[in-house]
């Protein structure tokens, strides 16, 4: 059966391949150093689920460790060189528009086997969204491989030399969610509550719709992560205050919640693949230059949030 731990491993095969090419690339003076992270990293997506919970736990410090020393390098890519310059110019002018088919295949793709695979008897009911996301990254990769009659190993490559661009805040999303979820246990959500109880007028509707739209997009700063804020802020304030106490919605709460989180997610970064990754990628001069763009959209965009969740959360 085609199982979430079916997505990691293939998944862990390719940052295992990431290592690989950066061993292999004496263009980058520390192609070990860069080795060793995305192979820890590697073992964390094939093993993990094998691993006694303290190796894992070794393994993600020794990334933590690497990441913090600031010694990962990047070499001289391939696509550098002016005959590969010439190439995709060549390959622009040829497709036109077509080029951005692979780009939509996989939302249809993922959209498809959402609605479709749960027919399919090998393939796992709960984690049916990832697998068709896969799914349709995969058939991109093909439509994209074939459009341009390129080799695969040359895109992997590619995709090696952008994850080194990247860095070590490729891998920031996953250990923030991480994070979340650890808060989530450890009762961060009960702390919220009080907290809020303390301080906000708890017969003031309004007042405790606000506390928790902003407080998603604030702790959502923090994580740098809405899906790792939600259960912290949804359990604080969102059920026993907005749902219990004031008998809410929960659909709507969680479905605006969400997006409130969101906003905070363009106003931090913390939000490196959302932020910090586009800086890397365009080179920008300015390290948070994609931040100061966003912040005024995101601000206006939670009050918004907040106003729709008061109008609507009580009355449907």
């Amino acid at each position: 059966m085609i199982k979430l731990e079916t997505l990691y491993i293939l998944a862990g095969l390719m940052f295992a391949a990431f290592a690989l090419f950066n061993l292999q690339d004496r263009s980058n003076p520390r192609r070990v150093i860069n080795f060793l992270f995305w192979g820890i990293y590697a073992l964390t997506f094939m093993f993990g689920g094998e691993l006694p919970h303290f190796v894992t736990g070794c393994l993600a410090i020794a990334l933590a460790l690497i990441a913090g020393s600031g010694k990962l390098g990047k070499g001289k890519p391939d696509s550098a060189s002016t005959a590969a310059t010439e190439r995709r110019e060549a390959h622009a002018q040829r497709f036109g528009n077509k080029l951005f088919i692979p780009a939509l295949l996989i939302p249809f793709v993922t959209l498809l086997g959402t609605f479709t695979l749960k027919y399919v008897p090998f393939v796992d009911p709960k984690s049916l969204t990832l697998i068709s996301l896969v799914l349709g990254t995969l058939v991109a990769f093909g439509v994209a491989l074939l459009m341009l009659r390129d080799a695969p190993i040359h895109a992997l490559k590619d995709a090696r030399h952008t994850m080194d661009a990247v860095g070590w805040a490729a891998i920031l999303p996953q250990m923030l969610a991480a994070l979340g979820a650890l808060f989530a246990v450890a009762g961060v959500g009960h702390v919220v509550s009080e907290l809020v109880k303390a301080w906000i007028p708890l017969d003031s509707a309004f007042a405790v719709v606000a506390a928790y739209t902003f407080g998603m997009a604030l702790f959502t700063m923090i994580m740098g992560n809405a899906f790792a804020a939600f259960p912290v802020m949804t359990a604080g304030i969102g059920l026993p205050l907005i749902v219990h106490q004031f008998h809410g919605n929960p659909a709507i709460l969680g479905a605006i919640g969400m997006l409130c989180g969101f906003c905070g997610t363009l106003m931090t970064p913390m939000a490196a693949n959302f932020n910090i990754v586009p800086a890397a990628l365009l080179e920008l001069k300015d390290q948070n230059g994609v931040i100061k763009a966003q912040w005024p959209t995101a601000l206006l965009l939670l009050i918004v949030n907040t106003l729709l969740m008061y109008l609507f959360v009580f009355r449907f």
